[in-house]
């Protein structure tokens, strides 16, 4: 099948990478620098399971350029970002071509059907720890490399998603098709979301939570009010996600940080909306407390961030 990657960031520089050394037809879309490094001499990994190298060549060209119709499209950008995907994605799809966004925001797919009624667009998550370490250049942290997606409706389940599951399979990237995405993108939410406030609120990386303090302990209040959530919007988690999200989080270099905290930090548009601030309104929603969430999104609040 032929794939597009819109956003070549961590998580789209990553897919693209992988599945280009593994022999699948995949585009980047990409802009700026980056671009042209990637255009130029390849894309770099750095990476702490395969070490260090280069993909070259890798297809990547911007939105103006691309003009092929592509059967897969993951859409790997920010959440701020999102709809200026939109036009695009309109020109360039197929009646049949799926539409995979891999967003940290909850219901991020819900929202985008409704924006493209004519294509399939699925839910989905990944867990991944990489962002550009400089323009042409990936930093992947960790081992973990899971891409999970689903369609809300099963009446929409197509052959092509097991398709996509087995070409990730091929590419060493874990590919799930899950039969509860509503679940599964909540539970992913459930470490993203804790984790870019808790970082946020104190300063720190994954290494000043992997250790006993007062972080960790936040993280773990924060992760037990998305829990709350989940039972109220029934989708209760199968699996206790403290226990999960903790060996995830103390599997990661120490080093790892969020993209919200790194954009806030740089004075850049940030995703703290979905992940913060969301959350205090999914609480008033759902008549469930979140004060942990409350306390964090009322000083972020207060220090001008939005």
């Amino acid at each position: 099948m032929k794939y597009l990657v819109i956003g070549a960031g961590g998580t789209g520089g990553s897919i693209g990478a992988y599945m280009t050394e593994a022999g699948k037809d995949v585009t980047l879309i990409a802009r700026g620098e980056h671009l042209r490094r990637m255009q130029e001499s390849g894309l770099h990994m750095e990476t702490t399971k395969k070490g260090n190298y280069t993909v070259q060549p890798i297809r990547a060209t911007d939105m103006e350029h691309y003009d092929e119709r592509p059967d897969i499209i993951f859409v790997c950008v920010k959440g701020y970002s999102l709809e200026d995907t939109i036009p695009f994605i309109r020109r360039i799809a197929r009646d049949s071509t799926i539409v995979i966004p891999i967003l940290n925001i909850y219901g991020t797919g819900g929202r985008l059907q409704e924006k493209l009624p004519g294509l399939l667009v699925t839910d989905g998550c990944i867990y991944i720890a990489g962002e550009i370490k400089e323009p042409g250049t990936i930093l992947l942290l960790g081992d973990i490399f899971r891409i999970v997606y689903g369609v809300r409706d099963r009446n929409d389940i197509r052959p092509e998603l097991f398709e996509v599951a087995r070409d990730l399979k091929d590419s060493g990237i874990e590919g799930v098709l899950s039969d509860n995405i509503r679940r599964d993108a909540l539970q992913k939410f459930s470490y993203v979301s804790p984790m870019a406030a808790c970082g946020l609120y104190y300063h720190v990386s994954a290494g000043d939570v992997q250790v006993t303090g007062e972080a960790r302990d936040t993280f773990v209040k924060l992760m037990r009010e998305i829990d709350a959530l989940a039972v109220a919007m029934d989708v209760p988690f199968l699996a206790d996600i403290v226990t999960t999200n903790l060996r995830i989080l103390d599997t990661l270099d120490p080093a790892a940080s969020t993209s919200m905290q790194r954009d806030i930090y740089a004075g850049k548009a940030s995703e703290i909306d979905g992940l913060i601030y969301e959350v205090v309104r999914m609480g008033e929603r759902y008549g469930v407390p979140v004060p942990t969430y409350r306390m964090i999104a009322d000083k972020a609040r207060a220090e001008g961030l939005a």
